[in-house]
């Protein structure tokens, strides 16, 4: 099992990126969005990953952050998506809005990845809506997606964003807006209605 890799960028390839490690050049699929985020070849970066064992293949599968490869996880754990699947799905969306289609049980915003019917999707939601929780996003964006020893709100104040974001959701706002208004609002207000007041503001 090959955890992660560690090397020189090498080159940045529509599917996937080429690292350099000891010489040896790892192919590694990658979602788009996280392939626009890698530095300039000749960089050193660091790829969560996951081999996938074929018959006639090893393919490697690569992600920025280890929040990243377990929503990768989760969804090729769904029946009949594979990590080709998951790959698409997460080149359309981040995991952050992912995870707010699951629990909206938006099937419409998954089955926008390619190969991904709606049929797929609404299984997919079916069978992961319970493994996935608002509070999960709201802790990956306080540790940056890594357990890195950063400030982030007890669980008071998890609580109350989590109902917030849950709150405009009900009002109408897509998940992953709601989720961006609410991270921009004051670590100092003090209950629920005040960070609605506040992230209603970013929304108009």
């Amino acid at each position: 099992m090959i955890s992660y890799i560690r090397g020189e960028l090498a080159a940045v390839e529509p599917e996937k990126a080429v690292v350099d490690v000891g010489g040896v050049g790892f192919g590694v699929y990658m979602p788009r969005q996280a392939l626009s985020l890698l530095p300039q070849p000749g960089n050193e970066v660091k790829l969560h990953t996951y081999l996938n064992v074929k018959e006639d293949a090893l393919q490697l599968f690569g992600f920025l952050t280890r929040d990243d490869l377990e929503i990768f996880r989760l969804v090729i754990g769904v029946s009949g998506i594979g990590p080709k699947g998951g790959l698409n799905i997460l080149s359309c969306m981040s995991p952050d809005e992912l995870r707010f289609a699951i629990l909206s049980g938006d099937a419409k915003a998954i089955s926008a990845a390619p190969g991904i019917g709606k049929k797929t999707a609404e299984k997919l939601i079916l069978e992961l809506r319970d493994k996935v929780a608002i509070e999960d996003v709201l802790e990956a964006a306080a540790h940056g997606g890594e357990a890195q020893p950063q400030p982030q709100p007890d669980a008071a104040e998890g609580t109350m964003q989590a109902e917030a974001v849950q709150a405009l959701v009900a009002l109408g706002y897509g998940s992953a807006e709601s989720l961006r208004a609410v991270r921009k609002t004051s670590p100092d207000c003090g209950d629920v209605e005040e960070i609605l007041k506040e992230a209603l503001k970013y929304l108009f």
